[in-house]
């Protein structure tokens, strides 16, 4: 895996890739590359504008790429439920999904269209729901994969049953830490889910290290008119421990496409404190790794949602039937 980079992508025509969050960082890192190696790729995102912008930097970039854009709002289940039915009606499966979009540290509680707080909201529980959605079609793929980015946040996260949605109790990190252990552990339940079942199917999870992104500057500076002070010591930091999008973009593009990726790990850079470097296995801290959490966490997402695997499984056994 030493000095893994995108030359190492196997060929990927004939895939198709669905990636959330993909106009700007890592997503949009990992969509180029991908269309680069000739997958069909699918950008779904909240920002119709952007999205166009990013089509015509990919493909100025590959020419004959074949890119297009979906607008999706993860922080609505109206939104993911729309997004995700016409992705169903429009394509015939799917090999892989990118659950990718995030929020980062918004200095105060803020919630989605539906009432959660909105780094869990749009983290992880529209990422819940959309994988749900969408399963049906990731299992009718051709060695289907779910990759969730995830984050080295999730080393001080805690899922707090007693106040999921930071109602009593909100800290901007312990939220955001929260919300990036709750995306690790849908990933590994997930993986678990597709072994008992005897699915094709693989979920991995991967993590950037310190990308610089627009995720230091968006989250942070939701209510405010300028950079918040975590904000600019990041600035300082950045020159010694971080890397760029591109490398960040990496553990998600062998998690998503190297022959050599398992399930039910986590991908992320080999340097000092997973901060950067080469895709490696990471390290899953040991409170990441209780399955009756992730057990509890799954089931309280479905009450949440609406959504359940059991409607995933007939759906799935319906898609089939049909010539």
């Amino acid at each position: 895996m030493t000095d893994w980079t995108t030359t190492n992508i196997p060929d990927q025509t004939g895939r198709i890739a669905v990636i959330t969050g993909a106009t700007s960082g890592i997503g949009y890192e990992t969509a180029k590359a991908l269309a680069g190696a000739g997958a069909r790729v699918i950008i779904a995102s909240r920002n119709v504008e952007k999205g166009n912008e990013v089509l015509a930097k990919i493909r100025a970039t590959h020419a004959g790429a074949e890119v297009s854009f979906e607008p999706l709002d993860l922080a609505s289940l109206t939104s993911v439920a729309n997004c995700a039915a016409r992705l169903s009606a429009s394509l015939p499966r799917i090999d892989l999904l990118i659950n990718n979009a995030g929020v980062m540290a918004i200095p105060t509680r803020h919630v989605t269209e539906d009432g959660f707080e909105m780094q869990l909201g749009a983290n992880y529980i529209g990422h819940f729901a959309w994988s749900l959605r969408l399963l049906p079609m990731v299992l009718s793929g051709k060695a289907p994969r779910v990759v969730t980015v995830s984050s080295l946040a999730h080393r001080s996260g805690k899922i707090n049953f007693d106040d999921l949605q930071c109602e009593k109790r909100y800290g901007y990190w312990s939220a955001y830490a929260q919300s990036k252990l709750a995306t690790l552990m849908f990933s590994l339940e997930l993986d678990r889910i597709a072994r008992a079942e005897g699915w094709n199917l693989t979920s991995t999870a991967a993590h950037p290290g310190y990308a610089v992104t627009g995720l230091q500057s968006t989250g942070p500076r939701m209510g405010r008119t300028g950079p918040s002070w975590q904000e600019r010591f990041g600035k300082l930091l950045e020159p010694l421990l971080s890397q760029s999008a591109a490398a960040g973009a990496l553990p998600t593009l062998f998690a998503a496409t190297s022959p050599d990726a398992k399930g039910g790990v986590m991908y992320g850079p080999d340097g000092f404190y997973e901060l950067k470097g080469s895709p490696r296995l990471a390290k899953i801290v040991h409170a990441a790794q209780d399955k009756t959490v992730w057990r509890k966490l799954w089931q309280v997402s479905e009450d949440l949602t609406g959504l359940s695997l059991n409607t995933v499984t007939k759906a799935s056994l319906e898609r089939k039937r049909q010539p």
